[in-house]
């Protein structure tokens, strides 16, 4: 960079009246990176970033040029026009471009929201700031960034802090940096404000920053692009919608490396896999940015550095950051000077030790404001050496009262008011369950998959046969009360229903154990809505997933004729003015079987194909929080039911017929009325959707376990969504796309432990829900 580029951008910033800071917060460029700029540090500005300078300023065209003729790298653009001549036609656009675009825009909206719900800048954003990580984590051969002996080059800055981070990391050649630092230090926050200043300078051409938690990649079992793909299918589910070369828009988009992956929590990985993850990670060149505690970063490296990576570390928050930031967070400002004038007058007592040791990161900063700074309690208490003589101590008492102090009643507060013990267990259940999973991913579609095996098994039984039998009674109610009279039709409906929703119960449990519990069948959210017009897909993958469930269709028509064939004897016994002789009634049984499968079985299966023929992808934008895709999901269900029941009863009238007609005389006679079939299609069709759907789809599992059954048991309230949601508001929670979080780790790992530590004989957990499966729906 030329001696006047510094002294032309301070008076250019000069004559428009803004200081540094207006000057940063109207470009989206760091302060201290126009601080450089401006005493001509040596740094080598991105044309990018110049541009961004002269568009906050809004300099002439000539300024403009003369702005970046000073910097030597971009020297020779000075000449070209600023902008296109009007007359130059605009590229086309393409499907991914667009996709990518849209994509943006979405991520961008999210955690921007996310940001806001953080209470990041109330009063303002505590500084998180970094330094280079120490050499053995990056003086590897492998490593890029080493400046050889004898080099004249300028080593790589790698300092600064929250908002350097994008400029930072676009000075990086190899696009991949670690970030590392201890809990609660503030490594989530920096990942989520790279996002966004990185999407605030992103061109048409640079790739979508998009946040993934990490954690839940098995780098022995899937390959790290396709676990970003499925991951980005379910947080953006419109990205499934089919791109030109055939593959999803979520494929198509990483693979031609349109995607920026930001691995928040790499340290949160199973035991044992860091190594393996880091060997994935060498064998992509995606560019990347990292967070990980150092602990696991450095035994992960030992063998293999990172290939490419530039390395940073968290520095921690200092005393005079606390004296500057504390003050601020209250409406009382003197409620801290206790503690303040601790920190500062006497540095090496015990209680200012252990409280500035504490008080280092921003996560103990923060709950140190809400449970001391928000709710009348005295900070002065954290002075207390008797009552906390550790660290440890210290750190468990904020930990314990930040949920009582969120839970607090506020009756003017304008939110539903939880008993703070109850929603300590709610949630103490929830953490232990994440802890026993291996995760921090609160799915709320696998709430549920926390149950023993049997007791998920005997819900679907009793839920599918009450809805069997309520609907088989109303349905048979009439014709029996007309063909038999009011008392002995009831009963024979009372009979009828009772059998019909036995038999149905048990088959649907039977398929729900096989396929779900021990066949390892899981639940993801189904990313499609039902049109009469469905389209998005292309047609060699419409015609896999129908004839995938074509084939479940078939299989679980015979189960549940395998239960209806003996129901339907016996009604028929019980019918009959004339005894059925035994070797009769088994004969007819087994005719009964085959007949009734095919029928079900063609019925179910056909139904289940022409129902995903009719779905189409939903919108990009749409569903991208837990609620949103409860709501999406709720609503595909419901559509999914509406038009499957009346299909169904359809396909069975009219299937029951010709299948009776392609075995008639071969089987003996049979028969098949009109009417009959109706009927049965009626019974059959209502009941089997409805069943299928508690069963067999994500929204039915959460309605059946976690808004029925777990609060039955006293383990979560009856409106999970609400108590959720409103722990998202209170800051218990956090949104990771379609999941929820716990605000920290430690905090999910703090709540689990005491919940363990009440519950001596806590639930077993079903092996089953360990791994992600394909969806069933």
């Amino acid at each position: 960079m030329t001696s006047r580029f510094g002294p032309l951008l301070r008076q250019l910033r000069r004559r428009a009246g803004m200081t540094q800071e207006q000057l940063a917060e109207r470009s989206g460029v760091g302060v201290r990176t126009i601080r450089r700029l401006e005493n001509n540090s040596p740094t080598d500005p991105r044309i990018g970033t110049v541009k961004l300078l002269a568009d906050a300023l809004d300099l002439s065209p000539d300024e403009r040029r003369e702005l970046l003729a000073e910097d030597a790298a971009v020297e020779a653009l000075a000449a070209a026009p600023d902008v296109d001549p009007p007359s130059a036609p605009l590229a086309p656009r393409d499907a991914l471009t667009e996709a990518a675009d849209q994509l943006a825009q979405a991520v961008a909206a999210r955690w921007q929201r996310e940001e806001e719900q953080r209470r990041i800048h109330d009063p303002f954003p505590l500084p998180v700031r970094w330094q280079p990580v120490s050499a053995d984590l990056t003086d590897h051969p492998d490593n890029i960034h080493r400046v050889p002996a004898g080099s004249t080059a300028d080593p790589l800055d790698l300092t600064g802090d929250l908002t350097e981070i994008a400029d930072v990391y676009r000075r990086i050649p190899s696009g991949r940096l670690a970030v590392l630092g201890r809990p609660g230090s503030g490594k989530t926050i920096l990942a989520l404000r790279f996002t966004l200043d990185h999407l605030r300078t992103r061109t048409a051409t640079d790739p979508v920053p998009v946040i993934f938690s990490v954690g839940s990649w098995d780098p022995t079992a899937t390959a790290l692009r396709d676990w970003l793909i499925d991951q980005l299918s379910r947080d953006y589910p419109g990205l499934v919608a089919s791109a030109p070369n055939g593959s999803t828009l979520a494929a198509a988009l990483v693979e031609t490396g349109r995607v920026l992956p930001v691995l928040d929590g790499f340290d949160e990985i199973a035991h044992g896999l860091h190594r393996s993850a880091v060997e994935a990670l060498n064998t992509t060149s995606l560019p990347l940015l990292l967070t990980s505690r150092p602990g696991e970063y450095a035994a992960a490296v030992e063998a293999t550095a990172l290939a490419g990576a530039a390395g940073v570390e968290l520095v921690e928050l200092g005393r005079a950051d606390l004296i500057n930031y504390l003050p601020r967070t209250t409406r009382r400002g003197t409620a801290w000077d206790s503690v303040l004038d601790e920190l500062r007058e006497r540095p090496d007592s015990e209680a200012s030790a252990n409280l500035a040791a504490v008080l280092s990161t921003p996560l103990m900063v923060g709950l140190a404001r809400t449970v001391h700074g928000e709710t009348g309690e005295d900070p002065a208490d954290l002075l207390d050496t008797d009552r906390f003589p550790t660290r440890a101590a210290l750190e468990d008492h904020l930990l314990s009262s930040f949920v009582p102090a969120v839970y607090r009643p506020r009756p003017s507060a304008g939110r539903r008011n939880w008993d703070p013990d109850r929603a300590r267990r709610w949630l103490g259940y929830l953490a232990d369950n994440l802890d026993r999973l291996g995760t921090s991913d609160l799915k709320w579609w696998l709430v549920g998959g926390s149950l023993r095996r049997s007791s998920r098994i005997l819900a679907v039984v009793l839920a599918s046969a009450f809805v069997t039998a309520v609907v088989d009674a109303l349905v048979f109610l009439p014709l029996y009360v007309i063909q038999h009279g009011i008392g002995f039709g009831i009963g024979l409906a009372l009979l009828d229903g009772l059998m019909t929703g036995t038999e149905l119960g048990l088959a649907f449990g039977l398929l729900y154990g096989l396929l779900v519990v021990y066949g390892g069948v899981g639940f993801e959210l189904s990313s499609m809505r039902v049109r009469l017009l469905g389209r998005g897909r292309r047609t060699g993958r419409r015609a896999r997933t129908a004839a995938t469930r074509f084939g479940a269709g078939l299989l679980g028509g015979f189960v549940v004729a395998l239960g209806y064939a003996p129901v339907s004897t016996f009604m028929r016994t019980m019918l009959s003015k004339t005894p059925i002789p035994d070797d009769l009634a088994i004969e007819l049984t087994l005719v009964n079987f085959l007949v009734f499968g095919l029928i079900f079985g063609l019925a179910l299966g056909t139904g289940l194909a022409l129902v995903s023929v009719l779905e189409t992808p939903l919108d990009i934008n749409s569903a991208a929080t837990p609620i949103g895709m409860l709501a999406a999901n709720r609503s595909a269900v419901v559509r999914q039911t509406a038009l499957f029941a009346p299909l169904a009863m359809l396909l069975i009238a009219i299937g029951g017929r010709l299948v009776v007609d392609l075995f008639q005389g071969s089987l003996g006679p049979l028969n098949w009325p009109l009417f009959d079939g109706l009927i049965i299609g009626a019974v059959g069709g209502t009941s089997g959707a409805i069943a299928y759907a508690a069963a067999f789809t994500a929204w039915g599992q959460w309605v059946l376990l976690a808004r029925v059954w777990l609060p039955l048991t006293g383990r979560l309230p009856w409106q999970a969504i609400v108590f959720l949601d409103d722990a998202y508001d209170r800051g218990v929670l956090r949104q990771a796309g379609a999941v929820y979080q716990f605000r920290h780790a430690r905090l999910q790992a703090h709540l689990g432990r005491a919940y363990r530590a009440q519950h001596a004989t806590p639930a077993r957990l079903d092996p089953a829900t360990r791994t992600n499966h394909p969806a069933a729906t």
